[in-house]
């Protein structure tokens, strides 16, 4: 058996072109679709990070929090969206019980930027329920 694990990209991608194949549809057409809205929830993903971390720690703290993604993660400011699972753990790893806060309100930010206006109850029982509710959030 042969596991591949793909980061929320690349599986959007896939599903994408699955689905819209499926239906008949050019392949290359939808393959360029779905990869305009990827790399858009990306790029939103990225700016709602980005703002939330200023807000809760301000810019220098945040300027120390990226680098030690990139130094002990491999995690670029850019590249959090498509490392979703190692950006969780690392602040997991980095902020204790405070990453459950930050989580939540990546998730606001995120959900405000969409328009979506509602509150972010985590359970936090989970510790995947964060990247569980912004893969939700993929377009379709």
């Amino acid at each position: 058996m042969c596991v591949v694990r793909l980061n929320a990209k690349v599986y959007y991608i896939v599903i994408h072109v699955l689905i819209h194949y499926a239906k008949g549809e050019s392949a290359v057409m939808t393959l360029q679709q779905a990869i305009k809205k990827a790399d858009k929830y990306e790029e939103m993903l990225n700016k709602a990070v980005d703002r939330t971390l200023n807000k809760v720690f301000g810019s220098t703290a945040t300027s120390i929090i990226y680098t030690h993604l990139e130094d002990n993660y491999a995690i670029r400011k850019n590249e959090i969206a498509r490392k979703l699972e190692s950006f969780s753990q690392a602040m997991q790893e980095y902020l204790n019980s405070g990453a459950a806060v930050v989580e939540k309100e990546i998730l606001e930010n995120f959900y405000s930027g969409l328009g979506l206006f509602q509150r972010v109850e985590l359970e936090g029982t989970r510790n995947n329920e964060f990247i569980e509710r912004l893969r939700t959030l993929m377009p379709q």
